[in-house]
């Protein structure tokens, strides 16, 4: 994928507008408890194991995962960073203990080394992912953790994704896990584990991966 922001402007538009509308939806029990609930978990215990204190969760939809990340672990500060509007809308009515912020994945709203560490779950695919991964680098400081959860290419759910936004300037990707491993990689991150997202679903209907890494 080009690294360059600016071909992604489209795709962007048509994510925003379509999870905007989509955000109540987004919050019911069974769509949480099937798709979203199960990376989310892993997302936490990663951050619990790291003991991290200063947290981005990107591309946060209607909050639920910042939220519980202040409510389970209570580090210093969570930012919740979403481009939606209206997702946003829904996260600031959840809790005003998060900051939330409406920006990209590929141009964060922090300095650099603001954070320790950063997550992103069931929306990475969505993402120019070398530049999103370039801005996680330049955000997190030595020794920030990243961890990544998105849906495998050969899923259900990969294909779906990609008809979805077949007709925008840069169509969804879900990567192939070595793919992330070398783009986290080529930006100066170890790849401390990568595993398939433990789901009470078949593998083959949403066989989703995480992978976790340290900023050298």
């Amino acid at each position: 994928m080009n690294s360059s922001i600016a071909p992604t402007r489209g795709f962007h538009d048509v994510i925003t507008g379509s999870f905007g509308r989509l955000a109540r939806v987004y919050d019911t029990a069974v769509v949480q408890q099937v798709f979203y609930r199960p990376p989310q978990d892993e997302a936490i215990a990663e951050l619990r194991r790291n003991r991290s204190r200063r947290i981005a969760d990107i591309a946060c939809g209607t909050g639920i995962l910042a939220d519980r990340i202040q409510r389970e672990l209570q580090p210093d500060q969570v930012f919740g960073v979403d481009a939606s509007p209206g997702m946003l809308e829904q996260a600031r009515a959840r809790t005003p203990l998060v900051t939330w912020l409406q920006s990209t994945a590929e141009q964060l709203p922090f300095d650099d080394g603001a954070l320790d560490a950063i997550v992103t779950t069931t929306a990475f695919h969505f993402f120019d992912q070398p530049a999103a991964v370039a801005e996680f680098a330049r955000v997190l400081g030595v020794g920030g953790l990243v961890v990544i959860a998105t849906a495998h290419p050969t899923g259900v759910v990969a294909r779906g994704l990609r008809q979805f936004t077949r007709s925008t300037l840069a169509p969804a990707h879900a990567p192939a896990p070595g793919e992330t491993r070398e783009l986290l990689r080529d930006r100066g991150f170890d790849v401390l584990d990568q595993r398939k997202v433990h789901r009470p679903l078949p593998d083959r209907l949403i066989p989703d991966v995480i992978t976790v890494g340290r900023k050298r």
